[in-house]
């Protein structure tokens, strides 16, 4: 009896999972949209933790299994691009057991779901796991959010922007340092360091503690590294993924394996460390003290300040929501500026031509001054052609690929290319992020191509006789149309700390190539061209897990040299 029960389970779960499937196939039938279909949810926890290993045996077999080998594993965006969308129009749905999702890649439709944040709302169920430390702007509803938004945003300020640049040169020219050591053997590492670097910004940026760089590839010397708030920080970033499945009273229960241990452990410490440094801000404001500059220092006056406007309801945050903002904070900015760093230098290693482009603008604005002395206010905003690179890797690199929001409980209509359609509840409506980013209608030419160079226009057509600096000068950048460019999100919504991201990046490439190149070191018997295209096979080979990565970035070799 117990046996045939054991058999039924499964065969009454794929009776019932064909049952919804069929289901959510009609609904989104009756939307008047192409619909493919997925067997399985992709939000099913089950498949989330097997699909790996489900298209490990997948990818072998001598057939396709349709739909679900082209929709079904996690970093399908990145494979398809704009294909899907060129192939079946400006919005499509894919229909799972669990879901109905609806892809848009009309700029208009994708600018008025931005806007309309009441109707398309961001999906709270989702992001829910980002409440490790406490309630923050990713977590709550729209009127809390309004609330934590405010103070937040009120913490990226230009004081703070300034010592990201201070600290990213700083950073950057230890990690030069490191890699031009290795020689011609090449630099091993270039993601994991450029993590560390990230993280170290964050921590003077954050929390004003500043480190010195330390390579990968270096042996560490720091004898207290497992009790230091440094590595607290690096482990809870590390780790903060199965943090947010495990709960932090799971993993400081002494049952459990030492790995499990040592995360608890930094979890707990990493949460010391963060009311330590509340309760001091907290105090030099008492005192009437400035505080000491960090974003913890911006995060406590904001919320103080705010608590003065008025009196109903709620107004600063609470000690949770500060624990919880810095944490996502931290989240947010440690791999998204990393990865993305990661994925220039590499692409910047296959083109020694655009190493040459900003090379150029770097030896003009900066001449022999000494990196210590850059001025965040005047080099930042004449930097184009480092920003040009920022912009066109997160085009066809951007962290996250895809922007979900819901209709919830309410039927919504949406205008997509002059038609009318109307979205059942309970959809989730998915801005296509990098299918727009790629479509051959909004980026030509070559919108599959790495070409920095399109982000950059000139305000004078006459220029052959003009010098560098003159022509450096007439240079802008490119303002994409509304609804086709979008890697910080957009409308009321906008990532707070995109400015943070580009002074970040565009420092740490201006430390870096303003008096060195770097290319792939070859392997026995490979050419030029052979090298450049094993490197750029490299970015290709990207998976995602929370957010899109090169799956093995570390295995290149680079050799830094100085230009000459």
């Amino acid at each position: 009896m117990i046996l045939q029960l054991l058999l039924g389970l499964p065969v009454a779960w794929l009776v019932y999972s064909l049952g919804c499937l069929f289901t959510n196939v009609r609904r989104a039938r009756a939307i008047g949209l192409p619909v493919k279909l997925l067997p399985v949810s992709p939000m099913n926890i089950l498949w989330v933790v097997s699909e790996p290993l489900a298209f490990g045996i997948i990818d072998r077999l001598p057939f396709s299994l349709g739909s679900l080998s082209r929709y079904g594993r996690r970093a399908w965006h990145f494979k398809e691009k704009a294909q899907s969308h060129v192939e079946l129009g400006d919005a499509f749905a894919i229909a799972s057991p669990g879901e109905i999702f609806i892809y848009i890649s009309d700029p208009d439709a994708i600018a008025d779901v931005f806007v309309r944040r009441a109707d398309f709302a961001r999906p709270l169920e989702i992001y829910q796991m980002l409440a490790v430390f406490g309630s923050n702007v990713s977590t709550v509803g729209w009127t809390d959010w309004q609330r934590q938004r405010k103070i937040v945003a009120a913490s990226f300020n230009e004081n703070t922007n300034k010592l990201v640049w201070t600290e990213s040169l700083a950073q950057a020219r230890d990690m030069l340092h490191s890699w031009t050591r290795c020689g011609q053997s090449g630099a091993q590492g270039t993601a994991q360091d450029t993590r560390t670097l990230s993280l170290d910004v964050l921590a003077a940026t954050g929390f004003r503690k500043s480190y010195k760089f330390h390579s990968f590839s270096e042996p560490s010397s720091d004898a207290n590294a497992a009790r230091s708030y440094r590595q607290s920080l690096k482990t809870v970033m590390d780790n903060s993924i199965f943090m947010m499945v495990a709960p932090p009273k799971l993993l400081s229960l002494p049952v459990v394996p030492k790995k499990w241990a040592r995360i608890g452990q930094a979890t707990s410490e990493f949460r010391e460390y963060m009311m330590d440094m509340l309760n001091e801000e907290r105090r030099l404001l008492g005192q009437g003290k400035p505080g000491t500059g960090s974003l913890m220092t911006s995060l406590v006056r904001a919320s103080e300040d705010h608590q003065k406007v008025g009196s109903d309801g709620p107004k600063a945050l609470t000690v949770s929501e500060i624990l919880g903002n810095i944490f996502v904070i931290n989240f947010a900015g440690h791999d998204t500026t990393a990865n993305t760093l990661a994925y220039a230098i590499v692409l910047l290693a296959a083109y020694p031509e655009v190493q040459a482009w900003v090379g150029e603008e770097l030896e003009t604005l900066l001449g022999d001054q000494s990196s210590e002395t850059w001025n965040y206010e005047f080099l930042f905003p004449q930097m184009k052609r480092c920003q040009a690179v920022l912009l066109e890797t997160i085009r066809l690199y951007p962290p996250i690929m895809a922007l979900p929001k819901t209709t919830h409980n309410h039927p919504q209509s949406l205008k997509i290319n002059g038609k009318t359609i109307l979205i059942p509840p309970g959809t989730y409506v998915v801005p296509s992020l990098l299918a727009v980013h790629t479509h051959p209608k909004h980026w030509q030419p070559e919108p599959l191509a790495w070409k920095p160079s399109r982000w950059i226009t000139s305000t004078s057509s006459s220029m052959s006789n003009a010098s560098t600096a003159e022509k450096l000068e007439r240079e802008e950048l490119y303002v994409p149309p509304k609804g086709t460019y979008f890697p910080w999100s957009d409308g009321p919504q906008f990532c707070p700390g995109k400015k943070f991201a580009q002074v970040e990046f565009v420092a740490v490439l201006a430390a870096l190539f303003r008096a060195h190149r770097v290319r792939p070191l070859l392997q026995e018997g490979e050419d030029v061209e052979s090298g450049r295209k094993r490197t750029l096979a490299v970015c290709e080979d990207s998976e995602h897990v929370l957010l899109l990565r090169m799956r093995d970035g570390d295995s290149i070799r680079l050799v830094w040299e100085q230009a000459r």
